[in-house]
C-alpha cells in the first residue's frame, strides 16, 4: 500500500507501520491519522500478520499534532481533526493481534497516545514522553495514559508539562524494554520470533481477555476468559502447541 505520511508494509507476519514525515518530526497531521485508519484496517484484514509493529522515520518517534495544520481552522474543522485522531488511536488499540512500539526520540501529544495505544513499548535511552495538552490550551491524551501510569503522574505531566526519560517511563510502566539504538533491529526480530512461535489465535485471545477483562470486576474477567477457553477448545488448535512445549527445553 502507498501512502504520503506513512510506509506500510508487511514481510514473515510482521507488519510494519512506519510514522514518516521527518522533515515534520512525524507531526500528526489529518492525513496521517486517515492513513493510520486504513493501514491498521490493511493488517486487520491480513491473516498472515501475527505481529504490528508501529515506529517513527528519522530522528523522533512522533513531535505530536501538527499544530501549523490548525492555523486558520474553524471550531467545527478543529473538532473533526480531533475525532480523526481519536479514530487512529483507537484503530491501533483494537487491533486483534500484538502491537509493540518501537520509540526512539521523542514521543509528544499525539506520540505519546500512539505508543499507549500499543500493546507494549520498547524504546531506546534516548527516548521520552511527554503530554503538554493542557499548557497548549487544549485536551488531550487523558485516556490512555493515567490508567498505565496512574492519576498522578499524567496530571504531572500534563499540569507541568513533565517529560518522562525512558527510564522513568518504564519505571511507571509506559515502556517495557529500554535497548541501547544499536540493538532495536535485534530486539524486534526477538520479540517477532517469540511471537511468531507462539498460536496466532490464543494470542489474540490472550489479548481480548486482557483488554476487555481489566474494565471488569473479576468474576467477569474469569467468565471472559473461561468463555474464550471454550472456544479454544472448540477449534481444538492447542494440540499442537501443548505437544510441542518443553521439547526444547533440557
Amino acid at each position: 500500500m502507498t501512502f504520503s505520511t506513512l510506509r506500510y508494509g508487511v514481510a514473515a507476519g510482521i507488519a510494519t507501520l512506519t510514522l514518516d514525515r521527518p522533515e515534520a518530526r512525524n507531526a500528526l497531521n489529518r492525513a496521517m491519522c486517515d492513513e493510520i485508519v486504513a493501514a491498521t484496517a490493511a493488517a486487520r484484514a491480513d491473516a498472515t500478520v501475527k505481529l504490528a509493529v508501529i515506529r517513527g522515520s528519522g530522528p523522533v518517534f512522533c513531535a505530536g499534532a501538527d499544530l501549523k495544520e490548525r492555523k486558520g481552522m474553524s471550531g467545527d474543522e478543529v473538532r473533526a481533526r480531533r475525532l480523526a485522531a481519536v479514530a487512529a488511536y483507537d484503530a491501533i488499540e483494537t487491533l486483534p493481534m500484538p502491537v509493540i512500539a518501537a520509540v526512539h526520540g521523542a514521543a509528544i501529544g499525539s506520540g505519546c497516545e500512539i505508543a499507549a495505544a500499543c500493546d507494549f513499548v520498547i524504546a531506546t535511552p534516548q527516548a521520552s514522553f511527554a503530554t503538554p495538552e493542557a499548557m497548549r490550551g487544549t485536551v488531550g491524551a487523558t485516556t490512555r495514559l493515567p490508567r498505565i501510569i496512574g492519576k498522578p503522574l499524567a496530571k504531572d505531566m500534563m499540569f507541568t508539562g513533565r517529560r518522562l526519560s525512558a527510564e522513568e517511563a518504564r519505571t511507571a510502566g509506559l515502556v517495557t524494554r529500554i535497548v541501547e539504538a544499536a540493538a532495536l533491529e535485534g530486539a524486534i526480530a526477538e520479540i517477532a520470533g517469540a511471537i511468531a512461535g507462539a498460536s496466532a489465535e490464543a494470542l489474540r485471545q490472550a489479548k481480548r481477555c486482557i483488554d476487555e477483562g481489566t474494565a471488569l470486576d473479576p468474576r467477569g474477567a474469569l467468565a471472559l476468559e473461561l468463555l474464550a477457553l471454550e472456544e479454544n477448545i472448540a477449534r481444538d488448535t492447542w494440540r499442537a502447541g501443548m505437544s510441542g512445549f518443553g521439547r526444547d527445553k533440557p
